[in-house]
């Protein structure tokens, strides 16, 4: 049996836990608040980064690992592994798939690389779905085919606190965020084959909240879908409330709170609620 290395960027959102356990190699994102760099999960929490998102958000920047990093892993994974199958943060917001294929092909380390066209919670369930297939005996080909069909049966949606985030990392026009600002819009985010897009526009945030409990509805419905997991972005106590809520709505659903990976949650700012879930086929 090949012994395969798994690689990914820490917009997975596992658990550290998690990832010693299954000794996953997971290249750390770069978070910059008040003019200093962090890496996500190594020099900061997730938690630390909205505490200081708090008080320091405005002109936050995210970046991905440096090129030379993957070179140096799968220089040193080549001489441990057989092969490798590596799971990235969406292509259409960040390199680190692309990346993570030039960087195997220089080191001459035979890696998988699988766009989930998406991150946190999402992503993290990719990981820990494809574990669960390796301790079920299935080969390496069976794995990667059947870890590339996922990125289509994800869904996630964001509820950012402001807009002024979101201008100011460009995801929204200086004058679409003016506009919805006077007018109380509330913005629902989605993605969309990689990409983060408007998915409604509402008017206030309640029923805002109330709407995206109807599209939670709905996947459970449609999809068959048996876990969900509630993400925020510093506001644990109201994804708790979420959860509770959720709980009472649908009984034989899992419902889980994770925080929002930082590199999402300094695009889309403090207080940012989020759901995410995989389909179930």
């Amino acid at each position: 049996m090949k012994k395969i290395a798994w690689i990914t960027d820490s917009t997975c959102g596992l658990s550290q836990e998690f990832i010693k356990q299954h000794n996953i190699h997971v290249l750390p994102m770069i978070v910059n608040i008040n003019d200093i760099s962090y890496r996500e999960d190594i020099d900061i929490t997730k938690e630390e980064v909205y505490e200081l998102l708090k008080l320091h958000g405005e002109g936050a920047k995210t970046s991905q690992p440096n090129f030379g990093e993957f070179v140096t892993l799968y220089e040193k994974l080549k001489t441990e592994y057989d092969c490798g199958i590596a799971i990235h943060a969406s292509s259409a917001l960040t390199g680190t798939y692309q990346s993570s294929i030039s960087a195997s092909e220089m080191a001459g380390f035979p890696v998988e690389v699988i766009d989930s066209k998406i991150g946190s919670y999402a992503l993290g369930k990719m990981i820990s779905n494809g574990i669960e297939l390796q301790e079920q005996g299935k080969s390496y080909e069976e794995m990667v085919q059947i870890l590339r069909t996922y990125p289509n049966q994800t869904e996630m949606y964001l509820l950012p606190e402001n807009l002024e985030q979101l201008k100011k990392s460009g995801r929204v026009s200086t004058t679409q965020a003016v506009f919805a600002n006077l007018l109380s819009i509330n913005l629902i985010l989605t993605f969309d084959d990689g990409k983060v897009i408007v998915h409604e526009k509402i008017r206030s945030k309640k029923k805002a909240a109330r709407r995206i409990f109807q599209v939670v509805e709905k996947a459970i419905s449609e999809h068959k879908v048996k876990e969900i997991c509630i993400l925020h972005a510093g506001v644990k106590e109201k994804a708790e409330k979420w959860k509770s809520e959720l709980e009472q709505m649908h009984q034989s659903i899992q419902f889980k709170v994770e925080t929002l990976v930082p590199v999402a949650g300094v695009h889309t700012g403090f207080g940012t609620m989020s759901v995410a879930w995989l389909k179930s086929k």
